[in-house]
């Protein structure tokens, strides 16, 4: 049954409290066990029956063949419901979050590397979200552009909790089956994304920037990377629809895996 789903949810060991809680409340509404993974609280990949890679830090950029670049230090009306939660999110991420000067994380990018190839290999459903999407992408070939903002001439490069970034679905893929509309809305808190695609990958979504926003991959039943935060979306019933679709994946293959 869907509650002995168990799904693992990897973060950094210092911060990622907010995200962590979000997405582990989505997985509860969808019928899940969460489970939180970082480098210090492993767990068996053998005993997961889905896996979320979340966001945080910066990949270190030596896993994709570059060199770290120096960074440079959507106009829609929301209802109130918005603005409310996504400020308390604000404040939540700001008590938790994870030191910048701690920079890349190494120890989490070896873990997270790990899970995803086993995941790949055990056919496990996966859901990446920002950094974790742009790693999904990395182990599977592919690799990243570390600045996005020259991307954005004609609109601006959003960065805000409320969905403010305006995307394009493509037709006939699994993350529109969840979304339902070719035309949606979403938050965007990332400043990379993603540039050659990894092997098996189809971008599903970009944003007015031409910036990709979402893939997902050809030949598994749900490998899914998304740069916006659904997790902190909870009053958008598309949101909560991506986490319902992993959960409904590893419900239809757990027994399957069991048997292995």
């Amino acid at each position: 049954m869907k509650q002995n789903v168990i799904v693992g949810v990897t973060g950094p060991d210092n911060g990622g409290s907010a995200a962590w809680w979000m997405t582990r409340l989505a997985l509860r509404r969808a019928g899940a066990k969460p489970v939180r993974v970082t480098p210090s609280r492993k767990v068996k990949a053998a005993d997961l029956d889905g896996l979320i890679i979340g966001g945080g830090t910066d990949v270190e950029p030596a896993h994709y063949g570059q060199e770290p670049q120096l960074g440079d230090e959507a106009n829609k009306k929301f209802r109130l419901r918005d603005w409310l939660i996504s400020s308390l999110l604000f404040l939540l991420r700001i008590l938790t979050r994870q030191k910048k000067s701690e920079g890349y994380d190494l120890k989490r990018d070896a873990m997270e590397k790990e899970l995803i190839e086993y995941a790949l290999k055990k056919g496990l459903p996966i859901l990446g979200i920002c950094r974790g999407a742009q790693l999904l992408n990395i182990v599977t070939g592919g690799s990243l552009h570390q600045k996005i903002t020259e991307f954005y001439s004609e609109e601006p490069h959003v960065r805000s909790l409320l969905p403010r970034k305006r995307i394009v679905l493509e037709e006939d893929t699994k993350l529109a089956s969840f979304i339902q509309d070719g035309t949606r809305y979403v938050n965007a808190l990332h400043d990379q994304a993603m540039n050659k695609l990894g092997a098996g990958m189809i971008v599903t979504a970009r944003d007015g920037g031409g910036v990709v926003q979402a893939i997902e991959h050809t030949r598994h039943d749900f490998v899914l990377g998304v740069q916006w935060h659904p997790e902190y979306l909870p009053q958008i019933a598309s949101q909560q629809r991506i986490f319902r679709g992993l959960v409904d994946c590893a419900t239809k293959l757990s027994p399957a895996k069991n048997e292995n």
